[in-house]
């Protein structure tokens, strides 16, 4: 049996009323993040009785966490694309990886705020990924592809390196909630200290 349709989608939208709930959701937090958003207000924004939400999710952190993986899909969206391995060279391509990086976590930062509280939302967050899919993937399996082309060094503790390009944009991230200011960052320092220790 296919998907009920809801009242509340227009003619020609095609969309179930759990995707449009995952939708109304995701908007919500691209314009006012998630601190105080409730069950509530998305069913009013959505068109929906209250109750109508709990049909089509275990609760309110599954539509939460499913909401804020679609708002990341969004802003990655508008974000430049990363660089293929063996394309351009690896120093301008980490450059990217880490430009992108920090640029993702500036544009969640509103959303993540309002769930530093709410683990059990972060954590069905990390789960709803496909494996592969996020940034941090994305450039593990960079470094590992630029490895197997013979561009980085063939014992490169690329993991590691993955590790230390995450922490920069975590740690602009925290210093941004924290302290409300982004520490100076010298990318093509980062970039050189990971290329001493990973090129060839």
């Amino acid at each position: 049996m296919s998907p009920r349709r809801a009242a509340a989608l227009r003619d020609g939208d095609d969309r179930t009323l759990r995707e449009h709930l995952i939708t109304t959701a995701e908007r919500m937090i691209s314009e006012g993040g998630t601190a105080g958003l409730t069950v509530r207000g998305i069913a009013r924004e959505a068109g929906v009785a209250d109750g109508v939400l709990y049909n089509h999710f275990a609760d309110k952190e599954e539509l939460l966490a499913l909401a804020f993986r679609a708002h990341v899909r969004s802003v990655e969206g508008a974000l430049d694309p990363l660089p293929r391995a063996g394309s351009g060279t690896v120093a301008a391509n980490l450059r990217a990886f880490v430009a992108y990086g920090l640029a993702l976590h500036r544009a969640i930062l509103p959303a993540m705020a309002g769930l530093i509280g709410r683990p059990e939302v972060l954590a069905r967050f990390a789960a709803a990924g496909e494996s592969g899919e996020d940034w941090r993937d994305r450039l593990l399996a960079y470094l590992r592809a630029e490895r197997d082309l013979g561009r980085l060094a063939p014992d490169a503790r690329v993991d590691e390196a993955a590790a230390m390009v995450v922490g920069v944009c975590h740690e602009a991230v925290l210093s941004l909630l924290f302290s409300g200011a982004e520490p100076e960052r010298d990318v093509d320092g980062l970039v050189a200290a990971l290329l001493d220790g990973i090129g060839p």
